[in-house]
C-alpha cells in the first residue's frame, strides 16, 4: 500500500512476555489505533529486560538516532522495581542521564497523599525520567511515561497503557486514516489467488490480502482491501467482486 503517512515501530519490553506467562494486548491495541488515525505501522519487536538489548533496539527503530521510523512507541518496564529498566536503557540511546523529574514528583506526591500513602524511594522511582524528556500523562495511577526524541514510553499494565495511548495519540501530527473493506467468501485460499493476483496487480497502490478460516459449515476466506483513499478501496473491492462472481 502507497502512503505517505508517518511510520512507526513499537517496542515491547519484559522477561514475562518472553516467557510466555503474560499475554501480549498492548501492541494489538495500539496498532488498531495508528491505523486509525493516520500512521503505517511497519515493525513490532519483543525484547527481554536487557539494558543492551533495549538501547539497541531503540537506535534501531528511532529515526532521530539514526533508526528506520518516524515514531517508536515501548510498552513494559517503567514501575517501581528493580527490573524496571526501561527509563535508563532509553536514556543511554539518546545520550543522556535519569533523574528525578519535578513534575514527576509532584504528580507522585499528590497521589500518595490523597490515597494516604508514604513516598517511599521505590514509588519515587517512577518519577525517574531521562533529561530533557517530556511527560506523558497517566489518569489510571499518576506514574508518568515519557517521549524522547522519536521515542514514546508507556508502561506495560494494559489498562494504563491504554489510558497513555489515549493521551498521547492526539498530540501527534497524523496522516490519512487507514480505509478498508471485506468480504467472505466461501472457498479456499486457494481457490481465490489467482483473482486477488490479478486485482492486487491492478491496484498496485492498494494492500490486498487473503485470511482463511474454518468454521461449523466449512472452509472460507476473507478478502480484504486497504488503502488511504475510500474511493479507491471500493473500486478495488468491486473489481474483485466482480471476478469472482460475487
Amino acid at each position: 500500500m502507497q502512503s505517505d503517512n508517518p511510520t512507526a515501530a513499537i517496542l515491547v519490553i519484559g522477561d514475562e512476555i518472553l516467557s510466555g506467562r503474560t499475554r501480549e494486548g498492548n501492541a494489538h491495541y495500539l496498532a488498531q489505533v495508528l491505523s486509525a488515525t493516520g500512521f503505517d505501522l511497519r515493525e513490532m519487536r519483543v525484547v527481554s529486560d536487557d539494558h543492551d538489548q533495549i538501547v539497541a533496539a531503540i537506535r534501531a527503530l528511532d529515526r532521530s538516532l539514526g533508526g528506520a521510523y518516524d515514531l517508536l512507541f515501548t510498552s513494559g518496564g517503567i514501575g517501581p522495581t528493580h527490573d524496571d529498566i526501561t527509563a535508563d536503557a532509553v536514556a543511554d540511546a539518546h545520550g543522556t542521564t535519569v533523574g528525578i523529574h519535578p513534575d514527576a514528583r509532584v504528580i507522585l506526591q499528590a497521589r500518595c497523599d490523597r490515597l494516604g500513602f508514604e513516598l517511599t524511594e521505590n514509588r519515587l522511582r517512577m518519577a525517574r525520567i531521562p533529561v530533557g524528556a517530556t511527560l506523558i500523562d497517566n489518569a489510571v495511577s499518576g506514574a508518568p511515561g515519557f517521549s524522547i526524541g522519536s521515542t514514546h514510553v508507556m508502561a506495560g499494565v494494559p489498562e494504563v497503557f491504554r489510558g497513555m495511548v489515549d493521551w498521547l495519540i492526539p498530540r501527534l501530527s497524523a496522516g490519512r486514516p487507514v480505509q478498508s473493506d471485506s468480504v467472505e467468501v466461501r472457498r479456499g485460499e486457494s481457490d481465490v489467488a489467482e483473482d486477488l493476483k490479478a486485482v492486487a496487480a491492478q491496484y498496485s497502490d492498494l494492500s490486498l490480502g487473503s485470511y482463511p478460516f474454518q468454521d461449523q459449515t466449512g472452509w472460507g476466506t476473507n478478502l480484504v482491501v486497504r488503502g488511504l483513499d475510500a474511493a479507491r478501496v471500493a473500486e478495488a473491492m468491486t473489481a474483485l467482486k466482480q471476478r469472482l462472481s460475487l
